[in-house]
């Protein structure tokens, strides 16, 4: 059910990106379906319960980590900065895998999990934002910007 909802929320994300989105937006939805199709693909099945440390799904989210952090030091929008460090700390917790590795596999799981969601939401809501950011930057003067709810 979990994976399931993922895809919906993915499926969501793709469509309010390409539909309402620019080019950043765009760009991160489409890492966020290659990290997903990489991750499916190069994940070693005996570490599923992540148990262990997987070199090929550590190797996925740093790509993905560049690619987030390329999209943000690019960008002039705020919403790829929290975007970039939600990845930097699901990157992080590869690294706790190799220093904990007592831990139970399920803690692990659920961290590398977790951040997956906000970072959707995120771009997500960058995305519906989007035409209305445009027209608030396209105001002729400051005096004449309308807020932004």
């Amino acid at each position: 059910m979990r994976v399931a909802f993922f895809y919906l929320l993915l499926f969501v994300l793709v469509a309010v990106s390409f539909w309402r989105g620019r080019t950043d937006e765009r760009v991160a939805a489409g890492v966020c379906v290659g990290g997903t199709l990489l991750t499916v693909f190069v994940g070693n099945k005996l570490a599923i319960d992540h148990s262990y440390f997987d070199l090929a799904a550590f190797g996925v989210d740093v790509l993905v980590l560049a690619a987030f952090l390329a999209i943000a030091l690019r960008s002039d929008r705020f919403w790829p900065l929290w975007v970039a460090g939600l990845q930097l700390t699901t990157t992080s917790v590869h690294f706790l895998m190799i220093l904990s590795p007592r831990l139970p596999g399920g803690i692990f799981g659920a961290a590398l999990a977790f951040w997956s969601y906000p970072i959707l939401f995120l771009i997500g809501i960058g995305a519906w934002r989007t035409p209305w950011i445009e027209r608030w930057r396209a105001a002729p003067d400051i005096a004449s910007r309308q807020a932004i709810t």
